[in-house]
């Protein structure tokens, strides 16, 4: 008997098993996460992307079928801007807005594994080379830790992007766990009604 793995638009289907989703989403939802932007995540995108020096940053909110990007730094907008988003199936572009499928990127890979994920060139690692990002939008160096909150529950991430190689090291990925750790903060801060 051989195994055929699952595959989507010709792909390999990588994206992992996310049996927390339902009670993230719960999460999100009493947190009032998820569905809209606000000004202060943009901010702390830009922050992101300054520290670390790279043109895309993000602070990823992940329910069970989407990632939702409340702040988002890009090059040509700085926050305003928009990533690539959803394949529409139509063999058109990918469209771009604040959403992504969770089939793209790493960000999901992260909330399932509850740990960060240092990727300095993503085609040195064939399960994460063939993610879509990588061949339709240019995507090669990715540094993520998950946004893990005093419930117990990785509400999503905070995740810098390059399209060069990066050499991260230990600095980085001290860097982006320290970042999400202080953001996780901001957000239990926020729920207790001392402000975000």
């Amino acid at each position: 008997m051989s195994y055929d793995p699952p595959r989507t638009a010709g792909r390999l289907l990588l994206t992992p098993e996310d049996k927390d989703a339902p009670a993230r989403v719960r999460r999100l939802r009493r947190l009032g996460l998820g569905e809209r932007t606000e000004p202060a995540f943009d901010a702390f995108a830009d922050r992101l992307a300054e520290v670390a020096a790279v043109p895309y940053s993000m602070v990823n909110f992940i329910d069970e079928n989407r990632q939702f990007f409340a702040g988002l730094h890009t090059p040509d907008a700085g926050g305003q801007g928009v990533l690539p988003a959803v394949d529409t199936g139509d063999n058109a572009a990918p469209q771009v807005g604040r959403y992504m499928t969770r089939d793209y990127g790493f960000c999901p890979h992260v909330v399932v594994r509850r740990k960060a994920l240092v990727l300095e060139d993503v085609c040195d690692y064939p399960r994460f080379a063939g993610n879509p990002v990588v061949d339709d939008f240019g995507v090669r160096s990715y540094l993520g830790a998950p946004l893990i909150d005093h419930t117990g529950i990785a509400l999503g991430t905070v995740c810098v992007v390059d399209v060069e190689p990066r050499p991260w090291g230990k600095a980085g990925l001290e860097t982006i766990k320290a970042l999400a750790a202080e953001l996780v903060e901001l957000l239990e801060r926020r729920e207790g009604g001392l402000g975000f």
